[in-house]
């Protein structure tokens, strides 16, 4: 860091937020005279049309015009421009107190990446009367929380607080991709993937001192952070379903076609051994899906270097999974010819259904199968063209 380059930026997103951006901009000024430490208070404005760059510029911050609509633009056009070593973030709604940065300075002294605000009760944080709708406090936040720490062992208990501080040289590693809300999902999740050094500090959240409605969408930006977890870790939406899927199916499949089970009084036969089907090729295709989102988000840069995947990679070659997905169909084939060979020898009149559908059923899965092996392993070579393997 060069003489008189500032060491901490305040950065604001700021999207018509002239009702309260003055008491934020004050707040944090008073927050670095404290401190006794060098900053400055940026303003990353999306496209304000009531004045807010105004208002900032006259009480001494600097305005950074970021074109690109989104918090996730506004931040990242923010970060990038901030000249501080250490950046903290935060809404310019006047529902996180700018002026009580301490802990958070504290902390990135010490040496950590990313830290967290965290404003409920259970992580010692505060929620004033009115500060948060009840859906975000008892449904939203708690449950994208657990998921947040359940799929990605995130040692954080607010994961989306928008308070947050970190070192922009950390920042830079994460590779932030994201443009709208779910920016913060991906910001703990980039972190903690990455192994950078995550803590978590309790804060008060306010009121919102706003007369008009937020920017958040509670169903549509939820929905949009739990379908970016969710993607971003297919174990949990692909992998394991697709291993419960194909596994219960395939030796379903299996046993009836030797014949009827019967579990207790329940006769399970042709019709269970369909659904069995259903669920073999199901689950595969749910397994497929599984490798094909980890080889994106690891060629695409949202996952970090996985040296287990690269392993893989190279031992499943497009011509091993053609041999393999050729000989599965091969065996449907041989499977369905044998029951062409029984239809045959009734000179081609009626069949013992039962008996029949436990031929052909077994055979067209197989089929399918071994299509499904062929064309998915060509799909995944297509992913994993441009991959470092070695």
């Amino acid at each position: 860091m060069s003489l008189g380059e500032p060491q901490l930026t305040i950065l604001m997103p700021c999207l018509n937020e002239a009702e309260t951006l003055a008491d934020c901009i004050r707040k944090a000024q008073t927050s670095l005279l404290s401190l006794g430490i060098s900053g400055e208070v940026l303003i990353a404005d999306n496209g304000s049309r009531d004045g807010s760059q105004e208002i900032a510029e006259k009480l001494g911050a600097r305005v950074v015009p970021v074109v690109e609509k989104g918090y996730g633009q506004a931040l990242r056009g923010g970060v990038a421009a901030a000249r501080g070593h250490w950046i903290i973030m935060g809404d310019a709604d006047d529902s996180y107190d700018f002026s009580s940065l301490g802990p958070f300075v504290e902390k990135l002294r010490a040496g950590d990446d990313l830290v967290m605000g965290c404003r409920m009760p259970w992580g010692g944080g505060t929620v004033l009367p009115g500060a948060m709708p009840w859906k975000h406090r008892w449904i939203g936040n708690p449950v994208l929380s657990f998921i947040g720490r359940l799929f990605f062992r995130c040692p954080v208990t607010d994961f989306h607080c928008g308070l947050r501080g970190f070192r922009k040289d950390a920042f830079e590693k994460m590779d932030m991709r994201t443009t709208g809300m779910e920016f913060a999902s991906e910001m703990v999740i980039k972190a903690t993937l990455k192994g950078l050094k995550i803590s978590e500090v309790p804060i008060t959240l306010h009121p919102d001192g706003r007369s008009r409605p937020p920017h958040l969408r509670s169903w549509r930006d939820g929905w949009r952070h739990l379908r970016f977890m969710m993607l971003f870790c297919p174990r949990w939406l692909f992998l394991i379903p697709g291993m419960v899927l194909a596994g219960a199916g395939g030796i379903l499949l299996f046993l009836l076609a030797f014949g009827p089970m019967f579990l207790g009084r329940v006769r399970l036969d042709i019709n269970s051994m369909l659904v069995a089907a259903m669920m073999l090729l199901i689950g595969f295709q749910l397994l497929y899906s599984a490798v094909f989102l980890r080889i994106y988000g690891f060629t695409q840069g949202f996952l970090p270097d996985q040296p287990d995947l690269r392993h893989l990679l190279r031992k499943i070659t497009l011509e091993k999974g053609v041999i393999a997905g050729l000989l599965v169909g091969a065996a449907g084939f041989f499977l369905l010819l044998s029951a062409f060979g029984s239809w045959m020898k009734t000179g081609f009149g009626t069949l013992d259904p039962v008996a029949s559908a436990r031929q052909v059923v077994p055979a067209v899965t197989l089929l399918a199968l071994g299509v499904q092996v062929v064309f998915g392993s060509f799909f995944l070579s297509s992913l994993g063209i441009n991959r470092p393997v070695d």
